[in-house]
């Protein structure tokens, strides 16, 4: 379904529009953004220097040398004008990222269980049986917000971050979740720990997942984990 009241531009500074493409963040908004990235690259050529897709909006930022703010907003109203759904989307290959789903490396596993009244296999169940869509990239490289997470497991973010969360580390906020790329600082609901390698410097695009991506956790052993390459250290040895 078509955006009825958006989507509407607002200025971004002198080489940037941001486009509000719809107001609430929604699985079926993801075609219509994917197809709005195509045509903005297809519309601008050269003259595009980023484009900054997230659950709602796209940021366009623009030469300045090449484009003026009106001209680049007149190239957006075109665009929009004509803007239609990618179909293709749905056809794209899921991403599977095998994942240990342990106390050990999932600290807050437990206690989502109580909160949504499950044991910890089923929380895992539902975690795993959804397959999610890569809305955005931020936070840190190759951090992929995905969604949309059963509303049985949403739960907000810590009260006080982490200090230090391993990279893998597999995490709820909200009806998101992510996989940390790298170790850093965090706030997440921490369930698990994926083998996978988010972020790679030797890698084309560095980052293992794209906004638009569809991603599934697979459910993997410790010994298949470890196999893999996996970190299992426990949390309580890596704070």
């Amino acid at each position: 379904m078509r955006p009825v009241t958006l989507p509407r531009l607002e200025s971004a500074g002198m080489d940037g529009w941001l486009v509000r493409l719809f107001h609430a963040i929604d699985d079926t908004n993801m075609p219509w953004m994917l197809a709005l990235v195509r045509d903005c690259e297809a519309a601008f050529g050269d003259a595009l220097v980023d484009l900054v897709p997230s659950y709602t909006t796209l940021l366009v930022v623009f030469d300045i040398d090449r484009l003026t703010p009106a001209q680049a907003g007149r190239q957006l109203q075109a665009v929009l004008a004509s803007l239609a759904p990618d179909e293709q989307r749905e056809q794209a290959e899921v991403r599977e990222l095998p994942t240990w789903y342990d106390p050990g490396v999932g600290p807050e596993l437990e206690r989502l269980a109580a909160h949504a009244e499950m044991s910890q296999a089923a929380v895992v169940e539902c975690h795993a049986n959804v397959t999610y869509q890569v809305y955005a990239l931020g936070f840190a490289p190759g951090f992929a917000f995905m969604g949309s997470v059963d509303e049985r497991l949403a739960v907000p973010r810590l009260p006080t971050p982490r200090r230090r969360v391993p990279a893998g580390s597999v995490g709820i906020t909200g009806r998101q979740t992510a996989a940390y790329p790298m170790a850093s600082p965090g706030g997440w609901n921490l369930i698990g720990r994926t083998a996978a390698v988010l972020f790679d410097r030797q890698r084309e695009g560095f980052s293992l997942l794209r906004v638009g991506d569809r991603v599934r956790f697979v459910p993997v052993s410790r010994e298949e984990f470890a196999r893999l390459g996996g970190n299992t250290t426990a949390m309580k040895e890596t704070s």
